[in-house]
């Protein structure tokens, strides 16, 4: 008889390349070849230049040709490799016992209830405390960087409920494990249960709405003397920027129970020790203590980091991270540093008018960077590995204390002495002092974008990270729905990334020997994406100056080889490669268009001020806070967004710069038309006006804001005058010179 053959072992993923590959690569080549043609024909044009204005003019072309040039390479370098992964949760339930889970640390950083509703951060903390994960193994940790009382209530009020709430979803196994998205979906179950724990918590929603009304948790609402004892510590000293350090036990899995009589996860609310004396880091700082406090009383291998309005989507989600981390192959186990998961939104209007889904930095390039190390750190949605977190995968750096050590392990209950003590003690505010936190060990200061920084690091180290892709969103957040709470936040994103393009780690300069020339190209794409601001404004106001005066700075139609055509075909090829990959992703030609309208809009904005208060900051002319992103809602402003009417409502620097490109686009257009139509000589100023016509096309919405809407979100008066004023003045300037 033949021996039977035994059964390969069933596979927990898989990898494939993209189909858009290949023709990548060939239209980067031929396209390459475009970009070198604009560069000749600008420097003949510079070497044969009979004007100083026509020098100037060209020279400014060039320069931002080859800062489009420089990005245009950057792009290309998440494009040469894209992959796409499928994980089977399915066969590594067939592997793995119920003991055999690594434990999961969970993080979740908030830092001010009336900017970061505590209703969100509820939501999020139950959507992960009911994950299809055996519940002794999971530690939820929330870090109120804010040090607020009306946090830890919230977070109190959310541990009762959970204990009827964990059941329901045992019970049920609904995919919403998120209350608030349960009772909003047309998936819940109609029964007696749902409407009672639905009750449950509308009674639960209404008494965090009345405690945030009053800023303050009155004795009516506080149960038992522990929780009387935990409230104590605000005292008329307890201030948000000089407090001593809270760690509240709020759920032990050794100790509490649910109504039906099982365990539950650990629930622990941290904050942070500071001092007025004390240089804090806001989120990575945060993060660290978190590591340390969690080491201290659980020591889980594998961290997840979440924000506190990304709520879980998917109670599967960690088993598609294990696909990855208990990987058969010990050579990929070794080295895999983190998994990194999508972020995606909820609540986005039908076109995305502000293109707050991100496709581009979320998706589309993610999956570019998988085929080479992998994709950065995204802030939120990231499964790491602990060890990660102490040097290379060969090269351990030690904490200072053996308790800290990642793969040491706890053997003191939650609430011993001796853990809280420890804890306490590696959250004070001097801790770090003299230490390699932040610099080698942990996540990683110098940046506003500290989570990007990070992640750089960790693959300079030689770590890889995964993207995982799955269909449905693993977690879903709150996208900005005003068009100044974006702006404000890319600013801060802006100087976070110069911040790392313009540090000893450079990713152009350390990056190209530490992670290869793609890998690095890929991360300077992000780093110095605030350059995109010199080339936007340029062919914003340049061509349509020029016009106004008529004078004509591109080829003639006339020139049909090779100049006038190279430019149509540049222009042709980059837009219609960035709406294949769009579209291939799922966009919408809708949504399409408006990214790339945004992407006009954040380089005549937020990349130009972000880059301004980067430099002053580099010149000691001013100092940067972090300010958290609102993510309250405001009726009339939702029913706005939700029509897809642009907010803008407040007068700002940036809608300055924005209404002065819309007003010199519309009347640079109606002046070239008039011309064309007195003098019959479309041929020379063909492109100028093709531009200013895309351009008005883009800014509708700001003509529409400025003329037509009498709501509080049209255009400031005061932002119309100052517009209006300096459009004036460049007119002149620009008449003037040319």
């Amino acid at each position: 008889m033949e021996a039977k053959t035994k059964a390969p072992p069933l596979p927990l993923h898989t990898v494939r390349s993209m189909p858009q590959t290949t023709f990548n690569r060939v239209f980067a080549s031929v396209y390459a070849c475009a970009i070198l043609a604009l560069l000749y024909h600008h420097l003949i044009s510079l070497l044969y230049s009979k004007t100083i204005v026509s020098f100037s003019i060209t020279l400014i072309l060039l320069i931002s040709d080859l800062i489009l040039a420089f990005m245009w390479i950057n792009t290309q370098s998440t494009r040469m490799y894209p992959v796409y992964r499928q994980q089977f949760p399915e066969n590594l339930k067939k592997v793995l016992k119920r003991n055999d889970y690594p434990g999961l640390d969970v993080f979740i950083c908030t830092a001010d209830p009336y900017k970061e509703p505590p209703i969100s951060l509820v939501n999020t903390a139950l959507s992960v405390m009911a994950y299809d994960y055996p519940v002794e193994k999971v530690s939820v940790y929330v870090s109120d960087d804010g040090g607020s009382a009306l946090t830890l209530f919230a977070l109190m009020e959310a541990a009762r409920f959970a204990s009827h709430w964990l059941p329901f979803c045992q019970k049920n196994r609904p995919m919403d494990r998120s209350p608030e998205a349960y009772f909003k979906s047309s998936n819940q179950i109609l029964s007696p249960d749902t409407e009672k724990i639905k009750i449950m918590y509308e009674r639960l929603k209404t008494k965090i709405k009345r405690v945030l009304e009053r800023g303050k948790v009155d004795e009516e609402f506080i149960k038992g003397a522990q929780e009387y004892e935990a409230f104590n510590k605000w005292t008329d000293k307890f201030t948000r920027q000089d407090h001593p350090t809270v760690i509240q036990v709020l759920l032990d899995t050794n100790k509490d129970r649910d109504v039906t009589g099982h365990q539950m996860p650990n629930l622990i609310y941290v904050t942070r020790e500071k001092s007025n004396t004390s240089t804090h880091h806001f989120k990575a700082g945060a993060l660290n203590v978190l590591l340390r406090v969690s080491a201290s009383m659980t020591n889980a291998p594998i961290v997840l980091t979440q924000d506190c309005d990304m709520y879980s989507n998917d109670p599967q989600t960690p088993l598609l991270a294990l696909c990855y981390f208990c990987d058969p192959d010990p050579a990929i186990r070794s080295k895999l540093g983190y998994v990194q998961f999508p972020q995606r939104f909820h609540g986005i209007n039908k076109n995305d008018i502000y293109a707050c889904a991100y496709k581009r930095l979320y998706e589309i390039q993610p999956m570019g960077f998988d085929g080479l190390k992998g994709p950065h750190y995204l802030g939120s949605g990231c499964f790491f590995s602990r060890r990660v977190f102490f040097g290379g995968p060969s090269a351990l750096l030690a904490p200072e204390i053996p308790e800290l050590h990642p793969v040491h392990a706890v053997d003191k209950p939650l609430q011993s002495k001796s853990s809280l003590a420890l804890a306490h003690q590696v959250a004070s505010s001097n801790y770090e002092n003299q230490t390699n936190w932040g610099t080698k060990i942990g996540f990683r200061y110098g940046s506003l974008s500290e989570d990007f920084l990070t992640g750089f690091h960790m693959h300079c180290e030689g770590w890889k990270s995964i993207f995982c892709h799955p269909k449905r969103a693993a977690f879903l957040g709150d996208a900005p729905i005003t068009l100044i709470d974006l702006l404000s936040q890319q600013k801060r994103w802006t100087h976070g990334v110069l911040q790392v393009g313009f540090c000893k780690h450079s990713p152009i300069t350390f990056g190209v020997k530490a992670t290869g020339p793609l890998m690095a190209l890929g991360y300077a794409q992000s780093t110095f994406w605030a350059s995109w601001t010199i080339p936007i404004t340029t062919y914003a106001f340049l061509p349509q100056l020029a016009l106004l005066n008529n004078v004509y700075i591109f080829p003639k139609v006339s020139d049909q080889f090779p100049w006038f055509l190279l430019y149509l075909f540049l222009f042709l090829g980059a837009y219609g490669q960035d709406f294949l990959d769009f579209v291939l992703d799922g966009g919408s030609a809708k949504s399409w268009w408006n990214d790339q309208r945004i992407w006009h809009v954040r380089g005549l904005t937020c990349y130009l001020f972000g880059s301004i208060e980067f430099l002053l900051k580099a010149l000691g002319l001013s100092s940067f806070g972090f300010n958290v992103t609102s993510k309250t809602v405001n009726d009339e402003v939702s029913k706005r967004y939700e029509q897809g009417i642009f907010e803008f409502g407040v007068h700002s620097p940036m809608f300055v710069s924005l209404t002065m490109a819309a007003l010199v686009n519309l009347i640079s257009l109606v002046h070239g038309v008039f011309q064309v139509l007195k003098d019959g000589n479309l041929e020379e100023p063909f492109l100028q006006i093709l531009i200013a016509g895309f351009a008005v096309l883009n800014c509708w919405p700001i003509y529409e804001a400025i003329t037509f809407r009498t709501d509080s979100g049209k255009m400031p008066i005061k932002t119309i005058y100052v517009s209006i004023f300096l459009t004036c003045c460049i007119y002149l300037v620009a008449s003037f010179i040319l």
